[in-house]
């Protein structure tokens, strides 16, 4: 019997793409908590964050032929369960907004969107990487190296032969100038 435990994301993705159950079932047991207190974090609704994240593994099962992960997994996962859980914001804010009435309405037309969510998700993803690639050319790498290859911050120091310190600056300065280009597109949709 194969221990998937000792696999690397990238390798567990190439083996769900196959369909192996053991690699889904693998990404599940090694994300789902996390992904779960990510959730209920932001909503503080235990229910609708398991509802969540569940529904989100059935649509990666569901999505594995075609799924596309250019960042890390954990990356991609945090990424969806956020957009989810703004979703999910919208739709609460809507319903307090509107009634009742109404917001059973957009419920019904909320409950099978997953192509649009799919789409808009692919939209947010492509924006990133538009932001990513206007960073300064420094600022890129050390963001590369840290969060699409998993580089903790003293290898990506190691690495560019630069300081630690460096590197957080560069994370830092990223992480600004993405968080504003993304809040301006979000604003924007």
């Amino acid at each position: 019997m194969t221990d998937y435990k000792s696999y690397d994301d990238q390798h567990l993705l190439t083996l769900l793409k196959q369909g192996k159950h053991a690699a889904f079932a693998e990404i599940y047991n090694r994300y789902w908590k996390k992904l779960y207190t990510l959730a209920a974090n932001k909503l503080d609704d235990f229910s609708e964050a398991e509802d969540i994240v569940q529904q989100l593994f059935v649509t990666i099962w569901e999505r594995r032929e075609e799924l596309e992960v250019v960042s890390t997994l954990s990356s991609y996962l945090a990424v969806a369960v956020k957009y989810r859980v703004y979703k999910a914001l919208a739709r609460i804010s809507k319903t307090m907004h509107y009634g009742d009435d109404q917001a059973n309405d957009a419920a019904l037309d909320v409950l099978d969107d997953s192509t649009q969510q799919w789409l808009e998700f692919n939209e947010v993803r492509q924006r990133l990487s538009m932001l990513v690639d206007s960073l300064p050319e420094k600022c890129r790498l050390v963001y590369q190296l840290s969060r699409e290859q998993g580089m903790s911050q003293k290898q990506v120091a190691e690495e560019l032969d630069i300081s630690e310190k460096t590197v957080k600056n560069h994370m830092n300065r990223a992480y600004k100038t993405l968080k504003t280009g993304l809040r301006s597109f979000f604003i924007s949709l």
